[in-house]
């Protein structure tokens, strides 16, 4: 039983899992964030169009 504590503590696989775990993360929420600010800019600029062509 004390070997099998002692193998957990020393392996660093679960932690490098972990890791790439953690940065695909935010990585994923990076890309969240922009393209929400890219759909918010899409629409914005699609009212516009839709305002001048009503005003015309």
């Amino acid at each position: 039983m004390r070997s099998l504590f002692r193998r957990i503590r020393q392996s660093q696989d679960g932690a490098t899992a972990v890791e790439y775990g953690l940065i695909i993360a935010m990585v994923v929420l990076g890309m969240i964030g922009a393209l929400s600010n890219v759909a918010s800019r899409t629409n914005a600029m699609w009212a516009n169009v839709s305002n001048e062509v009503n005003n015309h």
